[in-house]
């Protein structure tokens, strides 16, 4: 079958084709996944999920793009564009943190790494709707901040990347590794802290005067 992401089409079933993907993408990975299983969670015919998707890594690369828009989406309703960085970045962090830990997006990042010989194009779809979109919306909010006099940075592309990675620092790698499976609120809020803590001490205006 065709691996082409313009080949999808959209019908009367293709949201509930999806929820269903995403239920047995969640619990098997995209390897284990079998068609027979999407199609029986989403309750459709083989025959309808093919027609909408091409072939299933088309169609868990729509899942991960949907997923990833929907968190990007929910954060940015939950803070002003001109809200004061001390009240957008805390909230940015805790949305950052809490979709890499979730299930969901550690099966992503997975599978992403798993197949990224045999289908280099799915992670590359998957950043793009995934982190980059992300990296992005923070740095459009960076660029706002800098013009209101709130924030010094020279590079806010750069500077959203570096945001991102310290909403990782600790949590990351023991999640990767195994060494940890699951984090109380308790530790997600110590990293958002660290995270904004260190993100205003290096970029507030204070540190340009000093």
């Amino acid at each position: 079958m065709a691996g082409d992401a313009t080949a999808i089409r959209k019908g009367r079933k293709f949201d509930q084709v999806l929820e269903g993907a995403r239920a047995i993408f969640s619990r098997d990975g995209f390897e284990g996944a079998a068609v027979d299983d999407i199609a029986r969670a989403a309750g459709v015919s083989k025959a309808t999920l093919y027609s909408y998707f091409p072939d299933k890594r088309v169609l868990f690369v729509e899942v991960a793009k949907r997923e990833c828009r929907r968190q990007a989406d929910e954060a940015l309703q939950l803070v002003s564009i001109t809200a004061p960085p001390d009240c957008v970045l805390p909230v940015a962090a805790q949305r950052i943190i809490d979709f890499f830990l979730s299930e969901f997006g550690q099966r992503v990042f997975r599978i992403c790494v798993a197949e990224a010989d045999r289908f280099p194009e799915l992670g590359r779809e998957f950043y793009e709707s995934g982190p980059a979109l992300v990296r992005d919306r923070i740095r459009a909010y960076l660029d706002g901040a800098v013009a209101r006099g709130e924030l010094v940075i020279e590079d806010t592309r750069l500077a959203a990347d570096q945001f991102a990675e310290l909403c990782k620092a600790d949590v990351f790698p023991a999640m990767i590794f195994g060494i940890r499976t699951s984090f109380t609120q308790v530790d997600r809020d110590r990293i958002a802290k660290g995270a904004v803590e260190m993100f205003l001490a290096r970029y507030a205006p204070h540190h340009a005067e000093s």
